[in-house]
């Protein structure tokens, strides 16, 4: 296990002497001993390292569809874990205590790839989650990670915001089986305003993603009241996920909490989500779901065509299954986007902490 700095990539020297981050498109400038905006990616001795690689925040199981991934081997476990940083600095964020973390004692396990591959294997779970913080920013570990667990027959599954550069892009999601990618809102103002970002490098992610790779892909948007619930724009950023996206990819519309620095801003009313769903349902997105609210018809799965209950789900639990072993509807035989299989798993709603130690 190499702990400490680890050589990063997608990166180029300047003619003042400083180098700059090609990761992401804050295109980071950086003298030497300085951090990007992420924090994890520095500048040592005129070169560019990684000091989260092999650390994380911790490691948990986790039910898939807490991710949240609807089409993707429901009812399975997932191992889950982070690092610590951000490239974004969404004022909303509801893991900023990692996410915006700039202490490395946050990072309280230590892991190699292959440890990681071996754990999930022998704890049953399916895949491997990218998740607390975007992947992006640990992108040298996390593709060693998701090499070392195909070798074994582990998924993998990023859980991002979509912000980053096409060359490190490409690399990346050629090594991922599934991702969610958070679409926060469908304006300029709001990527600015609330995340220090810009929504048109997020929305190139995902038409990549969608269009060029075999990735399945799942869209979040965390609906903020005042902020990014008007008709017009639920509506706005429907067609364009249909017209660009197609209507297959699900869309999760979950509720926003006070967090962060955005405490002056009530909860979702459950209410609001129910309308965006049925905003995102009457554009013509065949799978629309609630989050964060208990809503069991929010979150099940309906056949798009006859409309008969496909998968009942009360927050992340299981209940009906009425998918044929081809992954078709049982009523009408309308087949179901997704990477399904036979069966559902029986993981549930339980979330289970776990050391790495014993793995290595």
């Amino acid at each position: 296990m190499i702990e400490g700095d680890w050589p990063g990539r997608f990166w180029h020297r300047l003619e003042d002497g400083r180098i700059q981050c090609d990761l992401c498109p804050r295109l980071c400038k950086l003298r030497d001993g300085q951090r990007g905006m992420c924090f994890v990616r520095a500048n040592r001795n005129s070169g560019m390292v990684l000091t989260t690689y092999g650390r994380s925040s911790g490691f948990c199981i986790d039910p898939i569809e807490k991710k949240p991934l609807n089409h993707f081997l429901p009812g399975t476990p997932i191992l889950s874990f982070g690092t610590a940083g951000c490239n974004l600095t969404c004022k909303f964020c509801q893991n900023w205590d990692i996410s915006k973390s700039k202490e490395m004692d946050r990072l309280m396990d230590q892991a190699s790839p292959g440890t990681i591959a071996r754990a999930a294997k022998s704890l049953g779970c399916r895949s491997v989650a990218f998740t607390y913080n975007d992947p992006v920013i640990f992108h040298e570990y996390a593709v060693d990670v998701a090499q070392a667990c195909r070798e074994v027959g582990i998924h993998t599954v990023a859980v991002t915001a979509g912000y980053v550069c096409p060359e490190p892009r490409e690399e990346f999601y050629q090594h991922m089986d599934a991702a969610n990618i958070d679409l926060k809102a469908f304006s300029e103002t709001f990527y600015r305003r609330l995340a220090a970002g810009h929504l048109e490098p997020v929305k190139d992610t995902l038409r990549y993603v969608c269009n060029e790779t075999d990735v399945w892909v799942e869209l979040t948007t965390l609906i903020i009241p005042e902020w990014n619930d008007s008709e017009a724009e639920l509506r706005g950023m429907a067609e364009w996920v249909v017209e660009a996206l197609g209507p297959d990819v699900p869309m999760h519309f979950t509720a926003f909490h006070p967090d962060w620095k955005l405490r002056d801003v009530p909860s979702t009313p459950p209410e609001t989500l129910t309308r965006a769903r049925k905003i995102a349902l009457e554009t013509g997105i065949r799978f629309a779901y609630t989050g964060n609210v208990h809503d069991k018809a929010g979150g099940s799965t309906f056949c798009p065509e006859c409309g008969d209950l496909l998968v009942g789900r009360a927050w992340y639990v299981l209940s009906e299954w009425n998918m044929n072993e081809d992954s078709r509807c049982e009523g009408c035989g309308t087949p179901v986007p997704g990477v399904f299989e036979a069966h559902p798993g029986t993981w549930g709603g339980r979330r289970e902490p776990v050391r790495l130690s014993d793995f290595r």
